[in-house]
């Protein structure tokens, strides 16, 4: 079991490592950059995302007036056993940086919300390709946010919020590879799984269940969600919800070992949520830590053998 877990601090750029146990708050990177919001560990490094920061209209200083068009993301990293930092798709080489997740063999793809696609990268910066490219014109309907992969059956998930409380998200499915033939812009292999969603956020696949947040509006938004992987073809089973009542529910990392899902939210919660069929089923969510600032991304620390 993992008994710490790596949050986001996306005002001030930070890095935190929260205790499990008790929910101790320490700081891991104190320069993630402007706006970090994904973040995953792979053999030992710490990888993220930054949205970059954004054009803030004086007269709407809050979330709503804050314009991430410009093209100031990344995506960067971080050595467990050194501290050493290098950037894996430097600064202003991408536009907006959400959910971050790895094949674990080497590939991290990631969200890309005002740049309208998802893409993907060797750990050592090499390789970066755009998978699927939405349409400019399309607007806000066209974001990309939260991304999952499926390397044994070659299958790449992704969401696609809408409108803020829009209802009009949807969770959409095609293959790690584009077509031959096709384009990233022009892809035949695309399915969209689930629409009318509040607002998904962040994925998460275990086995054959995909799990994700929601910050739409209640009652089905600032959720946690799930549902059975649909098979070719055929579109998703209505979503079952595990928890509610979250403020703005972001970041996901799920233990299945243990049977706990972990959320984070705007509203600076997280909280541990026992899995139905888990080992902890029917125990209550508990609060993990209460902070006095938003949260994005989530993921586990792996313990050290």
């Amino acid at each position: 079991m993992s008994k710490e877990l790596l949050a986001l601090h996306v005002a001030s750029g930070k890095v935190l490592k929260v205790s499990l146990p008790d929910g101790r708050v320490h700081t891991l990177l104190h320069d993630a950059g402007a706006a970090p919001d994904g973040i995953v560990v792979d053999s030992g490094v710490v990888y993220w995302t930054t949205m970059g920061a954004p054009l803030v209209d004086p007269e709407n200083p809050g979330e709503t007036g804050q314009d991430f068009s410009r093209r100031n993301g990344g995506v960067h990293a971080v050595s467990l056993d050194d501290g050493s930092r290098r950037d894996v798709v430097p600064t202003g080489a991408m536009t907006t940086g959400k959910q971050l997740t790895s094949d674990g063999a080497g590939t991290l793809y990631w969200g890309d919300r005002e740049g309208h696609r998802i893409s993907r990268v060797q750990v050592d910066g090499s390789g970066l390709t755009d998978l699927v490219v939405n349409p400019a014109e399309d607007g806000i309907m066209a974001e990309c946010v939260g991304v999952a992969v499926d390397p044994a059956r070659g299958h790449l998930y992704w969401t696609q919020k809408g409108p803020a409380k829009g209802g009009k998200g949807r969770i959409l499915r095609a293959g790690l590879d584009i077509p031959v033939g096709e384009t990233a812009e022009n892809r035949s292999d695309v399915e969209v799984l689930w629409q009318d969603l509040p607002e998904p956020i962040d994925l998460h696949l275990d086995g054959d269940w995909l799990y994700w947040t929601d910050r739409g509006a209640p009652p089905d938004g600032n959720t946690l969600n799930r549902a059975p992987v649909p098979e070719h073809g055929t579109t998703g089973q209505p979503p079952e919800i595990i928890a509610d009542g979250f403020t703005e529910a972001i970041g996901l990392a799920l233990d299945s070992r243990e049977g706990i899902a972990y959320v984070s939210d705007l509203g600076g919660h997280i909280r541990a949520v026992p899995l139905p069929d888990g080992p902890a089923a029917g125990q209550e969510p508990r609060e993990i830590a209460a902070l006095p600032y938003p949260l994005t991304g989530l993921c586990l620390l792996p313990e050290k053998p």
